[in-house]
Parts: structure tokens; C-alpha cells; sequence
């Protein structure tokens, strides 16, 4: 895509009205089941709450939050062009970096979870209490609104007509940092940990066929680390579109 063909498609913001449509309306559904989930596990019998409805509760938290996040986005890329604030502007995109870390940052800390629970809760029985959890809760939102500053403490990010609030590609340094920092550390880190717990888990099955009962419990969890690598790796692949719209940026 040349410069010019490039500022003439960026001049008229109704290229956006359909995508940004679309991004809403799923958008709005995944508020709405995200809702749901955390009412139900709220709701819940005290017997059946757990550490992993915690920190699905916390990922469903993030997930809300991004889609209200990116759907205020749209709201001032079409209706809202009046704000041509560079400071607005670094606002939104301080809040919509910090949005996308909530989310890969929740996954991370589930797999962080799931490893101490898989293999260290044995021994260390302490990793496994919800006092620890909410501790690494604390943590995880810490970090997620340390990692996006510099979106606003430097100029980086102004105010560009009919285009979103995100670093522009020429600042190459702080593209990269985005890349990394907000997305692919956590995938891959999550990658890493799961397929680690998969290894470990498949590698205790073998050395315990033995017992007929935790064979098969164990083949379960292995399932469960199958299909949620699987999920990963969708999620991943959804990230996709992101990385191509920060490119033409």
C-alpha cells in the first residue's frame, strides 16, 4: 500500500462504519456472556467456588473491560471527530494498551495457576489458596498498568483524523515494545507453561500406569491442557488483524 493510496483511504471514515459495527456487536456479546459467567460462578454454591473460577472471573473482568475499552474507540473514530486532542488522544490509547494486557495477561496468570496446581501443590500446598491467588491477581493488574505508560508519558501518540489511537510504525522503538510487552511475551509464556505442564503431566502417567485411577485422571487433565492449547492457539491467530492494522498505522 503506497502513501497515497494510503491517505486516500484513510480519509473517509465510513470505511470503518462496517468493521466497526461488526467489532461492537461481537463486542457487546462478549460483555454479555462474560457477564453471565461471573454472576453464575458468583451465584454458585460456597462448596463449588474455586481458584480457577476465580481467575476466570478475573479473565472475564478483562474481557469486558477491553470490549467497552475498543468500543469507545470506535465511538470517537466516527461520531467524535471533534476531539482532536493529542492528550485525549494518548488517553485512549493509554487505556487501550492497557485493555489488551488485561486480557494476555489473564491467560498468563491461568497457566501460572494451572502449573501450581498440576505440579507444585503437592508439596507446596499454600500455592494453591485463594490468598495466593489473589495475591497474583494484585500482581497481574499492577504490571498491566505499569507496562502501558509510555504511551503517555512520551508524544508518540497523537491525534491522526480517522485513525485510531495507536504508536505509529515509525516510532520503531515503541512498536516493538507494544508487540512484546502487550502481546506476544504472555502468548508465548503461556504457550510455554502449558506445553511444560502437558510434558510433565504425560511424563508422571507413564511412570504410574499402575494406578488405574490416577491414570485416568490424568489423561483428563491432559485433555483439558489439549483443548485449552487449542483454544491458545486460536486466540493467537485472532491477534492476527491487530498486527496487520498496526502495520498500515
Amino acid at each position: 500500500m503506497d502513501s497515497t493510496t494510503y491517505s486516500s483511504a484513510i480519509s473517509d471514515p465510513t470505511q470503518y462504519y462496517i468493521v466497526c459495527s461488526l467489532s461492537a456487536g461481537f463486542g457487546l456479546i462478549s460483555v454479555i456472556m462474560s457477564i453471565i459467567i461471573v454472576v453464575i460462578a458468583q451465584r454458585s454454591k460456597p462448596r463449588l467456588h474455586t481458584v480457577r473460577h476465580l481467575l476466570m472471573c478475573n479473565t472475564c473482568i478483562a474481557s469486558i473491560y477491553y470490549c467497552t475499552i475498543q468500543t469507545i474507540n470506535y465511538i470517537f473514530l466516527i461520531f467524535l471527530q471533534a476531539d482532536k486532542s493529542d492528550v485525549s488522544c494518548r488517553s485512549r490509547s493509554y487505556f487501550s494498551y492497557l485493555s489488551i494486557c488485561a486480557v494476555t495477561y489473564s491467560y498468563l496468570l491461568q497457566a501460572i495457576s494451572r502449573s501450581f496446581i498440576s505440579l507444585f501443590s503437592y508439596k507446596y500446598r499454600w500455592l494453591n489458596t485463594f490468598k495466593t491467588h489473589y495475591i497474583l491477581i494484585c500482581i497481574q493488574w499492577f504490571i498491566v498498568i505499569i507496562l502501558p505508560l509510555p504511551a503517555i508519558q512520551t508524544k508518540d501518540v497523537y491525534y491522526r483524523p480517522n485513525i485510531l489511537c495507536w504508536v505509529p510504525l515509525k516510532y520503531l522503538i515503541h512498536t516493538i515494545y507494544t508487540f512484546f510487552a502487550y502481546y506476544i511475551i504472555p502468548t508465548l509464556l503461556t504457550f510455554i507453561i502449558y506445553i511444560f505442564i502437558y510434558y510433565q503431566v504425560k511424563k508422571t502417567i507413564s511412570r504410574a500406569r499402575m494406578f488405574i485411577r490416577t491414570n485416568n485422571s490424568r489423561k483428563r487433565n491432559l485433555e483439558v491442557l489439549r483443548n485449552i492449547i487449542i483454544l491458545l492457539s486460536i486466540y493467537s491467530l485472532g491477534g492476527l488483524p491487530n498486527v496487520l492494522f498496526f502495520y498500515y498505522c
